[in-house]
């Protein structure tokens, strides 16, 4: 455990940040009243996403690599996050749509059927917890995967 301590930390972080981002978006209304904004705005998780991994891979190289850090090390650092990431994921969605905001789901459905994007039945098999555990999963590991790639290539110093 100790090998991955900064890891362990960096995702407890990332965790954290997502949690507040969602208090973030409920706040500005794009889980209701705002829904139709919701896909717009949602996107810009990505800044702080990839600021995250940037400072978790300088912490690294600095904590456990002299300061010196090979493209491979920053990459497996990532990757390393992404699972914790995508560990917690589950809990992060649960914690969303029991507590934060268990009427999204509810006013998204009804938001796509509206405007036509889907079907009562296909926009309820789309926009449920089960499914969007599944994606959290998902997106974890294969945005931890690309962000990792990139970050890794900037952070990496010999």
């Amino acid at each position: 455990m100790k090998k991955i301590a900064v890891e362990i930390k960096w995702g407890i972080v990332f965790f954290a940040v997502i949690i507040l981002w969602t208090v973030f978006e409920k706040l500005m209304g794009w889980h209701d009243v705002n829904i139709e904004q919701h896909r717009i705005y949602s996107s810009f998780f990505a800044l702080p996403a990839i600021a995250i991994y940037v400072l978790a891979l300088i912490d690294k190289r600095k904590r456990d690599y002299g300061n010196k850090m090979t493209w491979v090390q920053g990459f497996m650092t990532g990757l390393i996050i992404a699972v914790i990431v995508a560990i917690l994921s589950p809990l992060g969605q649960l914690l969303t749509h029991e507590y934060l905001s268990p009427e999204y789901f509810s006013n998204v459905i009804a938001y796509v059927v509206k405007t036509g994007e889907m079907n009562q039945v296909d926009a309820e098999a789309y926009f449920n917890l089960k499914s969007y555990i599944i994606m959290s999963i998902k997106g974890a590991i294969m945005m931890g995967v690309l962000t990792s790639a990139v970050v890794a290539l900037f952070v990496r110093k010999k």
